[in-house]
């Protein structure tokens, strides 16, 4: 896997090449220094870096908070798991996690952590792709202890045993958030097993929290339709998947369209909006920002409210601004706030239904009240 290995290794910056190969030696004898996690499967799939990786370590037999103090970095010890975050210069955190292996005592809780080998730690894994290592130090090697390497060859997400998605629901949402981003195909494994994460969904608050982190995806309608074809749409709202497509479609032409935009166009298609809320823990912000969207208060072009008012309430209109009754002949100065009242009156009894009702009275204001 020599191959593999060098592409991965090509992948990562510079910096960090230097960094892990200073880290690696300063680990002691015997132990074992792996990059796994996104860095690994991101540089098999041959995709190009946009920013710095994340870097996830796992290693074996080293004791991590005195690895991480040999870093001469910053760094927060994890006493309860043995894990230490070092923080690098320039702010970036690269996680140390002591290899270990998991159990699941009750089906969606929390896993019980137990110390354990690099391939027990890869064991534990999400999906194949997921469960790659490249061996860092002298002789650096891949890892493949699941048969994770024909998945990425193939783009597919394969669960590692039969029974993932019930002991861990959120895994099929980390799935659909995955295949959109990675453009990724389901393993038929993991579509068998969609039926069990939907019978957990409700005793596994982590699958909350992977909703929660859809919204931020940089295509969210695109992993939600993936929920949709995979047989799991019942985990949204069905009237919010247009809703988040046609976001979609305005950050494609260019939009800026923020989570809170996703996650209030999510609010809008609930049946009971204060649950779901709670639920994917939004906060209060996007609530407030479908009330902005679906008042009748304008906003500027390209702001979040206007994106969402558009899509919302496609008859609604904006009502001209000062900048418009300036450009139509007002002049600046108290005129302008005449103006703007004399319009809100009009509205206010229904006089005008549209900017072109508002360009024309506003063209008749001007032309009786402002004309020499």
């Amino acid at each position: 896997m020599e191959e593999e290995a060098n592409a991965v290794w090509g992948s990562l910056p510079p910096n960090d090449q230097r960094w892990l190969i200073d880290l690696a030696s300063k680990a002691p004898a015997g132990a074992t220094v792996a990059l796994v996690g996104g860095a690994v499967r991101d540089g098999l799939l041959g995709l190009s870096a946009t920013k710095s990786p994340d870097l996830d370590l796992a290693i074996e037999g080293a004791d991590l908070q005195a690895l991480a103090t040999a870093t001469g970095l910053p760094f927060t010890f994890h006493p309860a798991f043995g894990n230490a975050t070092v923080t690098l210069p320039g702010g970036r955190t690269v996680d140390l996690i002591r290899t270990r292996r998991e159990t699941y005592p009750v089906a969606g809780g929390n896993p019980v952590p137990a110390p354990g080998t690099l391939a027990e730690d890869l064991q534990r894994r999400d999906f194949g792709l997921n469960a790659l290592a490249l061996v860092l130090g002298e002789g650096m090697h891949l890892l493949d202890v699941v048969g994770g390497l024909p998945d990425v060859e193939a783009r597919v997400l394969r669960p590692l045993h039969s029974g993932s998605f019930y002991e861990d629901a959120s895994r099929l949402v980390r799935a659909a958030r995955l295949a959109a981003r990675l453009d990724l195909a389901a393993h038929p494994d993991l579509l068998a097993q969609v039926p069990n994460a939907l019978k957990m969904s409700e005793h596994t608050p982590r699958l909350w929290a992977e909703l929660r982190l859809l919204l931020d995806e940089p295509r969210p309608g695109r992993a939600a339709r993936m929920l949709e074809t995979w047989g799991a749409g019942e985990l949204l709202p069905l009237a919010s998947l247009p809703l988040l497509d046609a976001l979609d479609a305005q950050q494609y032409s260019g939009a800026t369209v923020t989570f809170q935009t996703y996650a209030a166009a999510l609010l809008h298609a609930a049946p009971n909006p204060a649950d779901l809320a709670a639920r994917l823990n939004l906060g209060d912000k996007p609530a407030a920002l479908l009330a902005r969207a679906l008042s009748d208060t304008p906003f500027p072009d390209g702001s979040s409210e206007r994106i969402l008012r558009r899509l919302l309430r496609p008859d609604a209109y904006t009502p001209l601004t000062g900048r418009d009754v300036v450009a139509l002949g007002v002049p600046a100065g108290k005129e302008i706030g005449a103006a703007l009242a004399y319009l809100a009156g009009l509205r206010a009894v229904g006089q005008v239904q549209s900017a072109e009702d508002e360009r024309a009275a506003l063209t008749r204001y001007v032309q009786s009240h402002l004309s020499p």
